[in-house]
């Protein structure tokens, strides 16, 4: 499940938000008050967190910098009816912001940046987990190379395998003599 946070201080923008939303078929937490949206990150996994930039007491770029250590996975957007580039540098390189959504908005377009969002989240989540996988593979094989290399030391070619040129085993007539039925002297 992909949850949605978006902090935004006008209950109507988050109406519309959600309502615009609503075809990506993702839950999504509004909140008009971002200490409540803080709270709510330390006992939710966000895929996007997007936060209007102008707020009275907090603006954006703090908020999405505080979402940033706590939720360092999600991806954070940021919604500005204000075109000042100086503001979106400072978003980007202090929160590394994914993208900028202007107000007002076409509805699909803001639905298009979403399902982008989530969509690259879920590959980063899927590569974390198979980057994983990899590195617990990896060190059970380390082990199990240390083993045989242990067991070698010990015991001198107990770990080596002769064949014939079909790939069958073999054995020499001592190795013979202590299996079943292989005393043929």
């Amino acid at each position: 499940m992909n949850l949605i946070q978006v902090v935004d201080d006008e209950p109507q923008i988050l109406s519309a938000l959600q309502r615009a939303l609503r075809p990506l078929g993702c839950p999504i937490h509004t909140f008009s008050d971002p200490q409540q949206a803080l709270q709510a990150l330390t006992s939710h996994e966000y895929a996007v967190i997007i936060s209007d930039y102008k707020m009275p007491g907090l603006d954006g770029i703090t908020y999405l910098r505080f979402a940033k250590q706590r939720r360092p996975e999600a991806l954070r957007m940021m919604f500005s009816g204000h075109g000042d580039r100086q503001s979106m540098i400072q978003a980007i390189n202090d929160a590394e912001v994914y993208r900028f959504l202007s107000k007002p908005w076409e509805d699909y377009e803001i639905e298009a940046a979403l399902r982008s969002a989530v969509e690259l989240y879920q590959s980063r989540r899927e590569n974390r987990q198979l980057l994983d996988r990899v590195r617990r593979q990896q060190s059970v094989l380390r082990r199990q190379k240390e083993e045989l290399l242990r067991l070698e030391a010990n015991h001198p070619g107990l770990t080596r395998v002769r064949r014939d040129a079909d790939g069958a085993l073999l054995l020499d007539d001592d190795e013979l003599a202590g299996w079943p039925g292989g005393d043929h002297g």
